[in-house]
């Protein structure tokens, strides 16, 4: 892999992380147009740049984790439910469901689903004054939401997203629970797949993970900024038009390649 290409996949990383509309499925799609061979090395560079898209909201949000203990117990309890299956489940998943057909599937069926859940989501007003009071159990089944974004193409985002606007979130509300939730998420998904990862690395592939934890965080600060403008102004809708164009590109370009 080189620099041109780490650049390019640490931008679609940043991009796509946060946004529900799937960044496992732009990352595949990504590194086969790109001819990108799947080694060990590009595994978990594609893993360890997540980081970078984590600190991202990190820093947006420290004002709400610093708030007090309430959040952490209420995003441990969300996240409950996929860390236990992912435990049990996650090397089924990857063996099995990682194909284009899959995330093709997930894409569209997302991109139907974010559609009609924006004409829901549209003057729907909040359960709770603020994030802090949501409660335990609209808490846990957001995160029995986000556990069915295993599924490869279903997008973690668009899961917790709807998931919040189902359990009394406003639109504003269910984003950022999905940025804050992302934080435990993404830290011990990423920290399993490391620990499961023994390669060793070279001075080069070492510089390129550094660049990409970089590129991946820059690229998630503006991404998520723009986002909340976007969702705003104009919904979920377009989101889910583009997911559903995007599958269609999905399976069309994979077949090809």
């Amino acid at each position: 892999m080189n620099l041109i290409q780490t650049i390019i996949l640490s931008i679609i990383e940043g991009l796509t992380e946060f946004l529900p509309i799937s960044s496992t499925g732009h990352m595949i799609l990504a590194s086969s147009i790109m001819d990108i061979p799947e080694s060990a090395f590009v595994k978990t560079f594609e893993i360890s740049i997540q980081i970078g898209a984590i600190l991202a909201i990190v820093l947006l949000y420290a004002g709400r984790f610093l708030k007090g203990i309430s959040i952490y117990i209420k995003l441990g309890i969300a996240f409950l439910p996929t860390g236990i299956i992912g435990f049990l489940a996650y090397p089924y998943i990857k063996a099995y469901l990682f194909s284009p057909v899959v995330v093709t599937i997930s894409l569209v069926l997302g991109g139907i689903v974010l559609i009609l859940i924006d004409r829901k989501v549209s003057g729907q007003q909040s359960e709770t004054d603020d994030l802090e009071n949501i409660s335990y159990k609209n808490a846990f089944f957001i995160g029995l939401f986000q556990s069915v974004s295993m599924i490869p193409g279903v997008s973690r985002a668009a899961a917790t997203i709807i998931g919040g606007i189902f359990n009394g979130l406003d639109k504003k509300q269910a984003i950022e629970f999905s940025f804050l939730l992302a934080v435990p998420t993404m830290f011990a998904a990423t920290g399993y797949d490391l620990y499961k990862t023994s390669i060793a690395f070279s001075g080069h592939e070492i510089i390129l993970i550094g660049i990409g934890l970089i590129v991946a965080f820059i690229t998630a600060l503006i991404a998520v900024k723009v986002f909340l403008r976007i969702v705003q102004n104009y919904g979920f809708k377009y989101f889910g038009y583009y997911r559903i164009i995007i599958g269609i590109l999905f399976v069309l370009l994979i077949n090809k390649l």
